[in-house]
């Protein structure tokens, strides 16, 4: 069993940067693909990053140059540095753990946080 707690999220302006972090319970961590996910109201959960494996990184291609994934074992700690924020990156973003499947599906991942709102204003 994993429990994750998100944490980062705020109001900022259009430009502005902020690092989401996602503390995660168990002594397991490290065996976890670890992914962020976002949702704005009366939308699907949308894939936005995934760290796998040996430390491969994946991004859905509008967060490419801007988002960066990253983890820290030792914390049992994932990341999400979200830099250049446009107003369309405003969502409730989660953090969820995956022991296999495919990263960018929802279905792959086994928990789930409860989500940080991050909002963007124009």
């Amino acid at each position: 069993q994993v429990q994750l707690v998100e944490s980062g999220g705020g109001l900022v302006q259009a430009g502005d940067s902020l690092r989401l972090s996602c503390a995660a319970s168990g002594r397991t961590f490290s065996r976890y693909a670890m992914g962020w996910f976002r949702q704005t109201p009366g939308k699907e959960r949308e894939f936005v990053a995934a760290i796998i494996g040996g430390g491969n990184t994946y991004y859905v291609d509008s967060v490419k140059g801007r988002f960066t994934i990253s983890r820290d074992n030792a914390k049992n700690t994932v990341y999400l540095q979200m830099n250049s924020l446009k107003p369309e990156d405003t969502a409730v973003y989660y953090c969820a753990a995956s022991y296999s499947g495919t990263y960018y599906k929802v279905d792959a991942y086994d928990f789930w946080g409860l989500g940080t709102q991050v909002t963007v204003s124009s």
